[in-house]
């Protein structure tokens, strides 16, 4: 019997949960998890905002510290979406201190050689009013590959609204289409590829 696959997303927005604001980018992460739902994966959301991650580079920075428990909850998924608003042309702060905290997978290598991250999938999530969704994406996935994810092809789903706009794509009446089929791309072929490496691990790299 086929395993049951499982997804997390990271919503690196500024926002916090606790003063009620919506978030665009967890708009646009539910897009790919009702994708992904419709393949048979469940996900789920944390909002990273919500959480004291301290700064550091290892996978415990000690009293205080939430990020052990999204670690775990990580490492429990199959695909990670990373989400993120585009702030400055730069991925949000908050996004960033998630993969400064996964830069310790680097160093966490089985007897295989392989990262904890090895044999799962990544997708990126962006959203913003001006250009700079190409820059999100490609920041995110280099960092992502760099600590052991798998990226497939059209891996991330965008939406910018036009220069100067104070439109936010939480705030549209409907989603357009071709960020939907962008969507629909991006969650099919992470599904597709996490079940061929659930079935096919990868091999030893030592």
């Amino acid at each position: 019997m086929p395993k049951s696959l499982s997804a997390l997303a990271l919503n690196g927005t500024l926002k916090t949960s606790a003063k009620g604001e919506t978030s665009s980018t967890d708009r646009m992460i539910t897009l790919l998890l009702d994708t992904l739902k419709a393949e048979g994966i469940e996900g789920e959301t944390i909002r990273l905002a919500d959480h004291s991650i301290l700064p550091g580079v290892t996978s415990d920075e000690g009293a205080g510290d939430d990020w052990p428990d999204i670690r775990r909850r990580i490492m429990d998924a199959d695909i990670l979406i990373a989400g993120s608003p585009v702030w400055l042309g730069q991925p949000s702060s908050v996004i960033k201190r998630a993969l400064e905290r996964m830069d310790a997978f680097l160093s966490e290598t089985d007897d295989r050689g392989h990262m904890p991250s090895y044999g799962k999938v990544a997708m990126v999530a962006t959203v913003g009013n001006e250009d700079g969704a190409h820059h999100v994406s490609a920041e995110l996935f280099q960092a992502l590959n760099d600590v052991g994810f798998t990226l497939a092809p059209n891996a991330v789903s965008y939406w910018v609204g036009e220069a100067m706009s104070s439109t936010d794509f939480k705030d549209l009446a409907s989603v357009p289409e071709v960020v939907t089929n962008a969507a629909t791309m991006a969650a099919r072929t992470a599904a597709h590829l996490a079940r061929l490496l659930a079935d096919q691990p990868y091999p030893s790299v030592k």
